[in-house]
């Protein structure tokens, strides 16, 4: 993927833990031939002219990354470390050739303990073996810069623990807000988000659930936090992509893999 002269959000992934169409489902949503209605598992890529980031790596990593032709990544950031979230892990691997041996990885201490647990492979320092991926820990307990980008982590509810969501501002301005995995937005995350030009929020299904937002959720917390444009993520297959648009205000909309902000 060339750079390109603004902050560019990709949607990697925009479905939920099972993907869409989910095994064994023959509901219209998983029977759809709308291409907004295939979701691999929630992720984003962020570059700028001079930066490039992953924020975390589900199971269908490899697979985005060769749809939507990424070749670098300079670092790479994590929301938590449920499966559909942290099992690509393994594919970051290429980016530490492009990068000289190494890859920069960002997370939560508890969450980058449970890395270091899982993938003990890739935090041994092995930066002289090809093909061997050596991640660097990096802990954030507050902002923290990668290039030319500034980023404001936030705790964010999500059942039994929270998850950090992001802020994201790029020359001065708030850029993104990405919000994914969780039941609400406590203040702090919603002061911190204030004047982003886009927020990206958790969204399973019109349904309560214990451990992320509905629809009818986020919209609310949409409008309390008053973005310009507001896209929900992390979507079940009980959301066909035509069907939910046509309920939400204009400036909520359904994010699908492959969509692309220029901001």
């Amino acid at each position: 993927m060339k750079a390109s002269p603004h902050f560019d959000v990709t949607f990697l992934g925009t479905g939920t833990s099972h993907g869409v169409p989910m095994i064994g489902c023959s509901c219209d949503v998983c029977r759809s031939v709308d291409l907004r209605d295939k979701r691999l598992r929630t992720s984003i890529f962020i570059q700028t002219p001079t930066t490039s980031l992953v924020v975390d790596t589900p199971p269908d990593f490899r697979t985005q990354c060769l749809r939507e032709g990424l070749t670098r990544a300079d670092a790479v950031i994590f929301t938590h470390s449920h499966t559909d979230h942290t099992s690509g892990f393994d594919d970051l691997r290429i980016f530490c050739e492009v990068n000289g041996g190494s890859l920069p990885v960002y997370a939560s201490r508890e969450v980058m303990e449970n890395l270091q647990e899982r993938f003990g492979f890739a935090f041994g320092g092995h930066s002289q073996v090809p093909n061997y991926l050596n991640a660097v820990p990096h802990i954030f307990h507050g902002p923290f810069e990668i290039g030319d980008i500034q980023i404001t982590p936030v705790a964010l509810p999500h059942g039994r623990f929270d998850t950090s969501g992001f802020v994201f501002s790029w020359q001065g301005r708030k850029r993104l807000a990405y919000f994914t995995d969780c039941s609400a937005v406590p203040e702090t995350a919603a002061e911190a988000a204030t004047g982003a030009e886009v927020l990206v929020l958790d969204t399973l299904r019109w349904r309560p659930h214990p451990t992320h937002l509905t629809v009818d959720e986020a919209v609310v917390i949409a409008k309390r936090i008053a973005t310009k444009r507001t896209f929900l993520t992390h979507l079940s297959h009980d959301l066909g992509h035509v069907g939910t648009e046509a309920k939400l205000p204009d400036d909520v909309r359904l994010a699908y893999d492959g969509l692309r902000l220029a901001l």
